[in-house]
């Protein structure tokens, strides 16, 4: 955003005097001079600089006051001069005229100073004296294209490969939900959950990958998600939706490794930066509020956000608080299959089947094809304080604390035909009779008619919550001009509860007429489940397959770090860094089930379902396709609690849990304590052809590990322990060349490692018989995933806030984890079959999933990376005030899986969570008044499993996405806005696929489109 004319004019009327002389001096400021300024305090290198560069340069006290400037070697143009000095010192030049120049410190631009704290060191001052003003005026710059400027100057000055996003205005993130506004970031792709961006894939490597930092500590935010998008978060991805942007000012990705950033990334450390009361200038008080409608839900939902700031003492106390309260109303509906199955499995079909091919080794079926709306209620607070104490100008002192509670309900209901993945002990597959059917040509049975199908209809509810907390305390001093030391203690913990997870299931046997039909859309078929499922008496309950699943679980994460850095200037071309990190990390997972689900209570005399269900009703708006219900009976949980008292922990409903088997596999932690030491050597010497600077150093650090988890030893569960710890040595160099001010080279490389995910080092194991049969152990003795990656990146900044830049990075992945599967029947496994004791419908000639984590060799990770971003202030008219942003990044990755159904025992394939292809392209438009922009995001198909974690299928995966999202506002006057954002416009579905050859639906559904209106009021 522009400063308004009349500051530019009454800034001119202050500043100088003899106007006459402007053109002489634009003449001057273009001549090349020869500057020889060392970096030092910026209260003595500006007036060096000033003396060199014959300019009087004028700045507040407290806009210089603690700050440094950067040296100055060789010959430049005297504003190409003071750019390299400032830069990175958050000052910016406010004018310049060539005879005299005005600083002021970013953000908040004061255009004069009744002190100024730099005069030009010469015996007879330029020109005439500046007259002081009578008052100081201040313009706050502020809006989208101000932020990218931002961005930009922080990404030219680092040494490493970094992306930063800056807040538009205060307390006011360019997107509604963090991971949407990172997906901005070349490289940088997300997964949603609940139609709002959840974790984030940097460089085609998934979010276990991504270390993230919140004020400098490092966090571990848990949530709950569908099935579909990964469940409850219990490794150490990092759930962004958790919470509220406006908390944050600024996030910084590093994809480059330095010596001093903290181990553990292979993909990226993102920094999470919430507001501290020096960042603005003096009170400051803003409110926003909105309302957002959902159209699929229908429903209006609030969102609030207040920040409030101050400083006393001269600036040297300052205190802020920030609030942000969101409430989410949502429906989410779609289809899934569960996956396809070859005739064969599962025991095949009834040899009474008409249609025999269903029976083929070679033909697939959906698992348990069906239909389901799920109602997402989300309410999401968040608190940050900060407190900042500047005692003299050698010493700063910062406390900061967040905290956000994020609450949500979850209803599934879903009208399912569950038979298709049930064994002969169940009532499964092995009794259905296929009537009819259509294979196409790639052996999906796209069409089939059915008897003797087991349908259902279920309703889950989740209560779910999770909270975190995490307070840092940071004391700088500098001892010197060239010594300064930072310290740092912190804690931060996630604690995730999921007290009620309740899945009641009603049954009709053996119906006839069932059929399903992809013929005319393959990712919705028409289904006809051969009875009215509207009516609540064609159903059954308290006979075989009726359940009452009761599955309370949580997980928390606790993190605490102490560090401590020192920083010494050797000369003005070498900066010596030298520091100690020790953290522990506790995670504690827990959980509870009953012993056997499948066994209910019967209804009592007069009581029908007509009672204990209610109507799922107008299911499909906006789905597409046809020939599904649109209604149908699903259960009351309320009624069945009421009824049956299923939360009383006794009789049927007693819950258990290390001996149960539905429980024990979530019952587990890890124990980790880091001690880690690095030195590095930064640079910045004019002294070559082109002037150089970047960092070389290494870190070491060592892992203690300690996991706990359950075995069966003579059929009981008993805890088990393992300790171990392993050391890793990690040196990193990073390297930019000047070639000119604005063409930069980059260079980085760096070894890097990432520890195994949390599900993965248990020492015990579980069984599972719902769904997929499957037997499930951990593996503590894995070693992490260990890396040596290589940047390089050409920079140019063409214009003013404007970047061309292409980036080639290469990962050697030296290890991988990866998890092996073999299907076998459970008598096979060489396990006791008394573990199977209890379990209704279940024996040991019963087909199960075996899986483990393992180490394995990993592979080549490459790719491009090119940037685009320029206002277009040379246009004409108002097309001036428009500008541009657009990245793309391609990448590749082979890795060799474990497969027992290849007859070498692997199989080549894409590494897990990788999308080959993505971009992301922003339109916008900004004046003094109205901004609006749009953007959108792409990106290719990825896999989630090789092979498949549900059949015989080489894989699982997600397809391509392009998401679209407007935002719009109008400056009604100084202190008041109007905003509008629109989400999702093109309302994306989550397509999720099976088989590389076949492609067959898994999961196709939608969350509608999402619309907020809004003000906001600055004080």
């Amino acid at each position: 955003m522009g400063y308004p004319r009349d500051v530019y004019g009454k800034s001119a009327l202050m500043l100088a005097a003899g106007a006459a002389a402007v053109l002489a001096s634009s003449q001057a400021q273009a001549q090349t001079r020869k500057f020889d300024v060392p970096a030092q305090a910026a209260a003595t290198g500006i007036p060096q600089f000033g003396k060199q560069a014959d300019l009087q340069i004028l700045a507040p006290q407290a806009a210089v006051q603690g700050k440094r400037v950067n040296a100055v070697r060789g010959t430049f143009t005297v504003a190409e001069g003071l750019s390299r000095l400032l830069d990175g010192a958050n000052l910016t030049i406010v004018s310049n005229d060539g005879r005299t120049a005005v600083l002021g410190q970013k953000g908040s631009v004061q255009l004069a100073s009744t002190a100024p704290v730099a005069i030009p060191q010469q015996s007879e001052p330029i020109g005439d004296t500046i007259e002081e003003p009578a008052a100081v005026e201040e313009v706050v710059v502020t809006g989208f294209r101000a932020s990218l400027g931002s961005a930009l100057n922080i990404k030219k000055r680092t040494s490493g490969v970094v992306d930063v996003i800056k807040a538009e205005d205060i307390a006011d993130f360019p997107d509604a939900n963090l991971a949407e506004s990172i997906q901005r970031v070349p490289g940088v792709s997300i997964a949603r959950d609940a139609g709002e961006g959840r974790q984030i894939t940097v460089r085609g490597l998934g979010p276990q990958f991504t270390r993230v930092r919140i004020n400098g500590v490092e966090g571990q935010s848990t949530a709950s998600g569908t099935d579909s998008s990964g469940g409850a978060n219990r490794n150490r991805s990092f759930d962004f939706n958790v919470f509220a942007s406006e908390l944050f000012n600024s996030i910084t990705v590093r994809k480059t490794a330095s010596a001093s950033t903290e181990e553990g990334s292979l993909g990226a450390t993102v920094d999470l930066q919430t507001g501290r009361p020096f960042d603005y200038k003096g009170a400051t008080l803003v409110v926003s509020a909105q309302q957002g409608y959902n159209d699929l839900s229908e429903s209006w939902d609030p969102r609030f956000a207040l920040l409030a700031s101050n400083t006393w003492a001269d600036g040297k106390l300052g205190a802020l608080v920030s609030v942000a309260y969101t409430e989410r109303n949502l429906l989410e509906e779609g289809h899934g299959s569960g996956g396809w199955l070859n005739g064969t499995e599962v025991g095949g079909f009834s040899p009474a089947s008409t249609f025999t091919q269903a029976s083929s080794a070679s033909v697939f079926t959906p698992r348990f094809p069906r239909y389901g709306r799920l109602t997402h209620d989300q309410k999401r607070l968040g608190v940050t304080t900060s407190l900042q104490f500047r005692p003299d100008e050698k010493t700063l002192v910062t406390a900061d604390f967040l905290y956000s509670d994020f609450k949500a309900t979850r209803t599934e209901n879903w009208l399912e035909a569950l038979s298709f993945a049930r064994n002969a002990a169940q009532g499964g597959r092995p009794e259905i009779i296929v009537r009819d059917g259509v294979v196409n040509s790639k052996g999906d049975m796209v069409y089939g008619l059915f008897d003797d199908v087991d349908v259902e209809s279920e309703t889950r509810f989740d209560k779910l919550d999770t909270k975190y907390t995490q307070g840092t305390f940071t004391v700088e001093h500098r001892f010197s001009d060239r010594f300064k030391v930072t310290g740092l203690v912190g804690f931060s913990k996630s604690d995730f509860d999921n007290p009620i997870q309740t899945t009641v299931i009603l049954n009709r046997e053996n119906a006839d007429g069932f059929s399903y039909d992809y013929r005319n859309n393959a990712k919705l078929p028409a289904m006809n489940f051969g009875f009215d499922v509207t009516d609540p008496l064609a159903y059954n309950f308290g006979a075989a397959r009726s359940e009452i699943r009761l599955r309370p679980q949580g997980v928390t994460n606790t993190i605490q770090t102490a560090q401590l850095d020192g920083d010494y200037e050797l000369n003005d071309t070498f900066r010596l860094k030298a520091g100690v990190n020790l953290k522990k990390y506790e995670f504690d997972s827990w959980a509870l089930a009953r012993v056997n689900e499948s066994v209910v209570p019967t209804l009592p005399a007069g009581v029908t379902l007509a009672s204990l269900t209610n109507l799922v009703s107008g299911f499909g708006k906006n789905l597409g396709g046809s020939g599904y219900p649109t209604n149908w009976a699903a259960p009351d949980l309320n009624a069945f609690a009421k009824l049956f008292d299923i939360y009383s922990g006794t009789g049927l409903f007693e819950l258990s849990g290390a001996s149960n088997a539905n429980a024990r596999g979530n019952i587990r932690s890890v124990e980790e304590k880091d001690t880690a030491a690095y030195v590095q050597l930064d640079f910045n010497s004019d002294r070559f052809a082109w002037p150089i600077r970047g960092d070389v150093g290494v870190r070491y650090v060592k892992t203690e590990q300690s996991s706990t988890g359950y075995q069966l030893v003579a059929g009981a569960a008993q805890q088990a322990t393992v300790d171990r710890d392993y050391e890793d040595v990690l040196p990193a160099l990073n390297l930019t060349a000047e070639v000119t001010p604005d063409f930069l080279l980059r260079f980085g490389a760096a070894k890097v490692m990432t520890r195994p995910n949390l599900g993965s080092l248990t020492p015990g194991g579980s069984l599972s018989v719902v769904g997929v049969f499957s037997v499930s152990s951990g593996n503590p003795y894995l070693d992490p995933i260990r890396a040596t990656t290589y940047d390089l990146s050409a920079e140019w900044y063409f214009a003013k806030d404007a970047l061309l830049s292409v980036g080639l990075f290469y990962k050697d992945i030296d290890s991988y984890i990866q998890t092996q599967r073999i299907s076998q029947t459970f008598a096979a496994s060489g396990l006791p079959t008394s573990l199977l004791d209890g379990l209704a419908g279940v024996s040991a000639n019963d087909t199960f999933l075996f899986s483990k984590p393992v180490n394995t060799e990993g592979g080549p990770l490459k790719g491009i990376e090119i940037s685009y971003q320029q206002p277009f202030s040379f246009l004409p008219g108002p097309l001036r005030h428009t500008g541009a942003i657009f990245n793309v990044t391609i990448v590749d990755s082979k890795i060799d899986y474990i497969s027992s159904r290849s007859a070498t025992g692997f199989v080549q394939n894409d590494l897990v969570g990788l999308s080959k292809n993505a971009f992301n392209a922003t339109l916008y438009y900004e004046d003094s008044k109205f901004s609006a922009r749009v953007s959108g995001a792409y990106r290719d198909k990825y896999l989630t499993a090789v092979p498949s974690g549900t059949s015989t299928n080489d894989i699982d995966g997600v397809r391509d996405t392009f998401t679209v999202d407007a935002s719009a506002s109008y400056q009604i006057n100084k202190r008041l806005k109007v905003t509008f954002e629109g989400l999702n416009l093109t309302d994306a579905f989550n397509e999720q696929y099976t088989d590389s050859v076949r492609d067959s639906i898994y999961v196709y559904s939608h969350t509608g489109r999402q619309y907020n209106f809004g003000l906001r009021y600055s004080f």
